[in-house]
């Protein structure tokens, strides 16, 4: 049996489950870009990052499959690279090799929504978002190159940084990674989000692929948005979900952020009237509010207030990306800014009767006594806890 290596990562003892294949030369270079002659100029791809959904992706892999299983062989190995869940080659300066198939341990860097202390399990239901992948175990440096070929669920992906010439930017490829697996696993939400229909006909009901309920109820509301099923029956589940305990969770994110901290003799009531059934209160405050936390928190970071609600926007999307490395988080800043747009700060008729309960219609008294619901008051608490995450 091979030993396991240990090493303490995070406060956390973490440990290897096994050792790599040891090749003693594999000097690969990249890619090729396009069919090339020989004495040609080839174009050659020395950093690349994709999915099995792309054509691309089975040529390259075939291709680098022969490789490895060749030089597995060459070294007195055998591998079956498409029997392996994780596979990553570490090339060294003198272009000695490791070759780690599923025996490399493997962390996931993740915003969760709630607190938690080392040691303790991890549930779907508790990551917000994924934002990188790393092997914590395995000795990397900028003078490495790195090739890793790994399935999610029912998808494989590949990302490879070969470039002789420049250092390994560590940080890049744990974010290129988290990017890869967070597309693969959160496939679904992806699919809902890049779908202009079904997120019109979300935001119609007041609903949005919130951080708090993403990995909960979010795809019971998508599945009977799809078939545009009534969603009475299936809020009411929603409702009785967030009970006390659940409301102040989330009451208790909202006051570690600054920002929030500044509204807490506003927020706090608010949170306790909804706990009594009182969404007319929740409503009248946290949909006005929305845009004081958002101010509070463009003036901590540029010093100033931001002209409009526009410029806030936008400083929101910024915010989000910033803190999650990239736009593509599951946060969905630009598909939350248009959510807000459409349902939250949606303009009303002024000569309409019984409005829906936006920002607008509230704040001018337009609103219908009908859309202050339970439910709706719900959406505000998820639309202001939204924020919590990008800050």
């Amino acid at each position: 049996m091979d030993a396991v290596s240990e090493k303490t990562y995070a406060g956390m003892l973490v440990g290897n489950v096994g050792e790599p294949i040891r090749l003693k030369e594999l000097n690969l270079a990249g890619v090729s870009a396009a069919p090339a002659k020989g004495g040609d100029t080839a174009q050659i791809w020395t950093r690349m990052s994709l999915t099995s959904d792309e054509l691309m992706f089975h040529t390259i892999a075939e291709s680098i499959s022969g490789v490895l299983i060749h030089a597995a062989q060459e070294n007195g190995a055998g591998i079956r690279p498409d029997r392996v869940d994780m596979l990553l080659l570490v090339i060294k300066p003198d272009n000695s090799a490791e070759l780690w198939a599923d025996t490399a341990a493997v962390t996931m860097h993740a915003m969760l929504n709630r607190s938690v202390q080392g040691g303790a399990f991890i549930f779907d239901s508790d990551v917000t978002d994924v934002v990188g992948m790393w092997f914590p175990r395995v000795d990397i440096t900028d003078e490495d190159r790195i090739l890793c070929l790994f399935r999610t669920k029912w998808s494989f992906a590949l990302f490879f940084d070969l470039h002789r010439e420049h250092p390994l930017d560590i940080e890049a490829a744990q974010r290129d990674l988290g990017t890869l697996h967070r597309r693969l696993y959160y496939r679904h939400l992806y699919e809902m989000v890049e779908n202009e229909l079904n997120m019109q006909r979300l935001a119609k009901s007041g609903w949005f692929p919130f951080a708090e309920i993403i990995s909960r109820e979010f795809a019971e509301i998508a599945n009977h948005s799809n078939a545009e099923f009534d969603l009475t029956e299936l809020e009411g589940k929603i409702l009785a979900s967030f009970d006390d305990a659940r409301i102040e969770k989330i009451f208790s994110r909202w006051m570690v952020k600054p920002a929030f901290q500044d509204k807490e003799k506003i927020l706090r009531p608010a949170i306790d009237a909804f706990k009594r059934g009182e969404p007319v209160i929740v409503l009248k405050t946290l949909l006005t509010e929305i845009e004081g936390v958002l101010q509070s928190a463009h003036r901590r970071k540029h010093g100033k207030s931001a002209a409009n609600l526009k410029a806030l926007f936008a400083f929101a999307t910024a915010s989000a990306e910033e803190r999650a490395g990239t736009g593509d988080s599951l946060l969905f800043p630009a598909s939350f800014v248009e959510y807000l747009k459409a349902h939250t700060f949606d303009h009303f008729d002024p000569d309409a009767v019984g409005d829906t309960a936006s920002r607008h219609a509230v704040g001018h008294g337009a609103a219908g006594a009908d859309s202050y619901t339970q439910i709706r008051a719900l959406q505000a608490i998820l639309t202001l806890d939204q924020f919590a995450f990008y800050f």
